[in-house]
């Protein structure tokens, strides 16, 4: 059984920048779909970032939300997945979760769809402060 453990959440002042740690504790597997998610009081749960372990270019998707403000990272060798985030708005408060795909053939609107996700985190509360 994949566990996910967030770590690094917290209050955040408005135009500041977050990084955000996902520690995956299973580590038989050479390659991995992971994604960043996010969820706000009353909001559905939206996907922010989507990255691809067997691939070096970067993440495979990135949201309308986070495009030049959120960004992700994995380390290979620790198997720990980040989440970067910077200018820090008064709409990125939320509870933000590490989640991991069971099915690796995402694609397109798939890569950023919850329902892709078959493990997830606990999920870690940032708030932005003005």
């Amino acid at each position: 059984q994949v566990q996910l453990l967030e770590s690094g959440g917290g209050s955040v002042q408005a135009g500041g920048s977050l990084q955000l740690s996902c520690a995956v504790s299973d580590d038989t597997k050479s390659r991995r779909m992971l994604a960043w998610f996010r969820q706000s009081p009353g909001k559905a749960r939206e996907g922010l970032v989507a990255f691809d372990t067997g691939r070096s270019s970067g993440p495979v998707a990135i949201a309308d939300a986070g495009h030049g403000r959120f960004d992700a990272s994995h380390d290979n060798l620790n198997n720990i997945f980040y989440l970067q985030g910077h200018n820090l708005q008064p709409g990125d408060p939320a509870i933000y979760y590490c989640a991991e795909a069971a099915d690796l053939a995402l694609w397109g609107p798939y890569l950023l769809l919850p329902a892709s996700y078959a493990y997830w985190g606990q999920g870690t509360q940032v708030t932005v402060s003005s």
